[in-house]
């Protein structure tokens, strides 16, 4: 229904019912001639109207079955007593035409409490929109910056140059990803031993850090995500597994949910089995056992020393022992002949002090040793070369070592089925087998 736009102050709403059919002119004519003389000159309704008091009179009204109803809207500029004294002389008109009609003012209503409602609801709506604006602005500067200082972070690692976080160098367990935008969503959310192997041909430097580090393969949950699994395990050691949901990829995921699937990664073992992939699964298992047939050979070798020469003239030809850099090729570490003052060792594994004494001697001597379960010594190895050498050895029950344990340590060992590992120092283990024992004697020496 639309009001006069003269409207000033008020709104009469008014409701009318005739026993019989009247039209819109009947009404009109019956509110002026009924209400003329009766509140005096001063309220006549004739002289407000002209006189710009009184809006255009609105009147809607419906007949049916020789019924009529409707509603009069009247815009008023007088005060409040004066509308109130003529919104109640509409109530007095008791025939609308030749029809009997009954009038009903349902309400009077302050129009400017409306206008400062919808300026209310509009400024709420401006305020909403400048708000959100700036808080763009701020979001947009903030990305803006992380973004600056991620890409900052990524590095090129290896022959290949492939994009990295830059605790690859040194990490004992790493993060194979897919691409350059995965590595940045992980460095997003603090975790900065990564890289990517961009593309489903796996670069030699992913192969070759796979021999040396734990690694978990995170992958999207697509079909391009199987492919680069395969071929991972095909050519390279895979520890853990751990996938983005189905659908989505490791550059989308949110902090919950990327940190939510690598802790529930899965041993890549249990993994093939668990999705059905048999053919995979048997090539791993008949790999790692062709290794561990591999290793007795090479400890065997490893103890027939040339003929022919003394043990001061072998030491003169044997050249020193090189610190290992980014770019020279890693050295392959066959085990090590005990030597003989340690050969025949013996170190009972329920004698608290008989450790004690042990691990006091191969921290002065920077060594490691691998026992059996009789507590014989199998091998022994500096320091710098346990890891590698632990790999190679088997029957192995106990590793005493005169450095720190961690985490690689840790899952070499439980690899090669070591049941108990004693350090002097035990670093922060991010994961501990639950049949693994692992003891700290730093605060015995």
């Amino acid at each position: 229904m639309n009001v006069d736009p003269n409207l000033t102050k008020y709104m009469i709403k008014v409701k009318i019912t005739a026993d019989g059919v009247v039209e819109k002119p009947d009404v009109v004519g019956a509110i002026f001639g009924q209400t003329e003389g009766l509140l005096g000159d001063e309220l006549d309704l004739r002289d407000l109207q002209k006189g710009g008091k009184i809006g255009r009179i609105e009147v809607e009204i419906d007949s049916k079955k020789g019924r009529t109803e409707g509603s009069v809207l009247i815009p008023s500029g007088l005060d409040q007593v004066e509308t109130s004294i003529l919104a109640a002389s509409l109530e007095t008109i008791d025939r609308i035409g030749p029809c009997k009609a009954k009038v009903d003012v349902e309400s009077v209503e302050d129009v400017r409490i409306q206008r400062r409602q919808k300026i209310v609801e509009r400024a709420q709506n401006l305020y909403k929109r400048m708000n959100q604006g700036s808080k763009n602005v701020s979001e947009s500067l903030v990305q803006s910056v992380r973004e600056e200082v991620e890409k900052g972070e990524i590095i090129s690692f290896g022959d290949e140059k492939l994009p990295a976080g830059p605790a690859i160098k040194d990490s004992d367990s790493i993060i194979v990803v897919e691409g350059r935008s995965d590595v940045l969503n992980l460095l997003k959310y603090g975790i900065k031993n990564t890289i990517a192997v961009q593309g489903t041909n796996i670069p030699k430097t992913v192969q070759e850090l796979s021999k040396q580090r734990t690694v978990t393969v995170f992958l999207d949950g697509d079909r391009g995500g199987d492919l680069i699994l395969k071929e991972m395990l095909q050519v390279a050691e895979v520890d853990f597994v751990a996938r983005a949901p189905p659908g989505t990829e490791v550059e989308e995921l949110t902090y919950k949910q990327l940190f939510k699937a690598l802790k529930y990664k899965t041993p890549v073992a249990q993994y093939l089995s668990m999705k059905g992939m048999s053919g995979e699964l048997k090539e791993l298992q008949e790999r790692n056992l062709a290794e561990k047939e591999e290793s007795p050979k090479k400890q065997v070798e490893s103890r027939h020393e040339p003929q022919g020469e003394s043990k001061q003239e072998r030491q003169q030809n044997t050249p020193a022992p090189r610190e290992r850099t980014e770019e020279s090729p890693q050295q392959v570490v066959v085990a090590k002949l005990v030597e003989p003052d340690q050969a025949g060792t013996k170190v009972n594994l329920k004698d608290s002090p008989a450790i004690e004494r042990r691990l006091s001697t191969l921290q002065k001597e920077k060594l490691t040793e691998i026992l059996n379960e009789e507590g014989d010594v199998l091998a022994s190895f500096p320091l710098s070369e346990a890891f590698d050498g632990l790999s190679t050895v088997t029957a192995a029950f106990a590793v005493l070592t005169g450095g720190v344990v961690s985490q690689r340590l840790v899952d070499i060992a439980h690899g090669q089925g070591v049941r108990e590992i004693y350090g002097i120092k035990v670093s922060n283990l991010t994961k501990k087998p639950i049949d693994l024992k692992v003891v700290e004697w730093d605060r015995h020496l």
